[in-house]
């Protein structure tokens, strides 16, 4: 048998022969292709997930982190709106989102210098966060109808780190940023009013009234015309009749003048209801010392609260004023009783506060009656009065000696216990029945 193997291998040379002549033929005049490196595709940059990126950071995934500050450094004129609310909406969002250029637009270069964009630069690389609800506050008026203060509320924050303050002028029926001021930054102190202007000392004396915050209050207020006793039976009825600043101009302007300026403070009603208003006036010295609230005029508010509150007796009401001057925290008592209900213990917390604050302070505890039963009986029960409110007092950790109680007995009626004719007057024994309290601090 024959071996096949060397024809087969002679056609495979032949082929391949054949075909590398065929190519020379087929491309003769023609000059070769040069040859061809790899081709290996270009991998491009892939963007990380938007979940993953920084909220500072997702302006510029490939090119890097943006400058806050230059960010807000070409702000433009700034945003105009017709309604101021709105505004300071989209400015907390671009804030808590990080949206530097979003945020220079909507304020505006006005009111970006350099000190105050690197500082809101600070602020919004912390990603801060809004409170909700309600972020965003109108605090009151600086110029009737012209220009306004607003505030961004900050959540998880002290106190007096809490809100950035805007202020606002109207143009055309359009509002824009004038200026803004921000909180402290950290490790800076908290001072005890951020804007210290009239409107800032206002707002800043209201805000303690609400949280029964007595000292702070008085740090606002002239003390040789705004008694003790007068902020706390604001710090009483603030908390006694729950109510609470309007939504809409909270304090609206009086007048405005160098030195002397007036608000109207505007309350609703736990309900939201319309309450009342009550008016305040500030003044600032010669020699520009800080404004202080110097007139406080609260007919309003307690005729609002005895309505509310005191069944619509308005001689039935925690603040009266005292014959001798100044002002009184009244309590009022059953009849024949010397014992107070359990709302009344939440007053007498308030005065406790006041108290505990400086041992130094105290007060006088007079105990009255009405004119029925005997002068000797009415003696011994307004002691009683008297004695009772004291021991509470104590117990919540008053001391003493910061304590002095009186019994009047029937002897100064605040009203009448007997008409013109001789008859019974119920209204005015129900006035009578009480004990006050003079709060001799100063």
């Amino acid at each position: 048998m024959q071996d096949s193997r060397f024809p087969i291998a002679f056609l495979v040379g032949a082929l391949a022969l054949a075909a590398g002549v065929g190519g020379l033929y087929m491309n003769r005049g023609k000059p070769a292709a040069p040859r061809q490196a790899p081709v290996v595709e270009e991998k491009k940059p892939v963007a990380p997930a938007a979940d993953t990126i920084p909220a500072n950071q997702k302006e510029s995934v490939v090119d890097g982190p943006v400058d806050p500050e230059a960010a807000m450094a070409n702000a433009g004129v700034g945003l105009s709106t017709v309604d101021p609310a709105q505004l300071l909406g989209q400015i907390g969002t671009a804030l808590e989102t990080g949206d530097f250029e979003k945020l220079g637009q909507l304020i505006g270069k006005q009111a970006l210098d350099d000190g105050t964009r690197k500082r809101l630069a600070q602020l919004a690389t912390q990603e801060p966060k809004l409170r909700k609800p309600d972020s965003v506050q109108e605090v009151g008026e600086l110029e009737l109808n012209k220009r306004a203060r607003w505030a961004l509320w900050l959540d998880g924050v002290e106190t007096g780190r809490d809100r950035i303050f805007f202020d606002l002028q109207q143009e055309a029926g359009k509002w824009s940023v004038q200026s803004l001021m921000l909180p402290p930054a950290p490790g800076e102190p908290v001072p005890k009013a951020v804007m210290v202007d009239s409107l800032g000392i206002a707002d800043a004396f209201l805000q303690a009234l609400l949280h029964q915050q007595f000292e702070l209050a008085k740090e606002f207020v002239d003390s040789a015309t705004v008694s003790d006793a007068k902020i706390a039976g604001l710090c009483i009825l603030f908390e006694d009749g729950s109510y609470k600043f309007r939504d809409d101009k909270p304090l609206r302007a009086m007048f405005q003048r160098p030195d002397t300026s007036g608000y109207l403070a505007r309350v609703v009603a736990a309900d939201g209801s319309d309450a009342a208003e009550f008016s305040m006036v500030l003044h600032q010295p010669e020699n520009s010392g800080h404004w202080r609230v110097t007139d406080l005029n609260l007919d309003q508010l307690l005729a609002d609260y005895a309505k509310r509150v005191a069944g619509g007796d308005v001689y039935y009401i925690p603040l009266v004023k005292n014959p001798k001057g100044g002002d009184t925290l009244v309590l009022y008592f059953g009849f024949d009783e010397d014992t107070l209900p359990p709302r009344t213990e939440r007053q007498l917390d308030i005065v406790a506060q006041i108290l505990k604050t400086d041992p130094e302070k105290q007060l006088t505890l007079s105990g009255h009656t009405d004119a029925l039963g005997t002068e000797p009986y009415n003696d011994q029960l307004s002691q009683r009065r008297a004695n009772f409110v004291k021991e509470y007092l104590v117990k919540v950790g008053v001391a003493e000696d910061q304590i002095i109680t009186l019994a009047k007995g029937q002897s100064q009626p605040r009203r009448p216990n007997f008409t013109e004719s001789g008859g019974d007057n119920p209204d005015g024994r129900r006035a009578n029945r009480r004990a006050e309290i003079y709060l001799d601090f100063d």
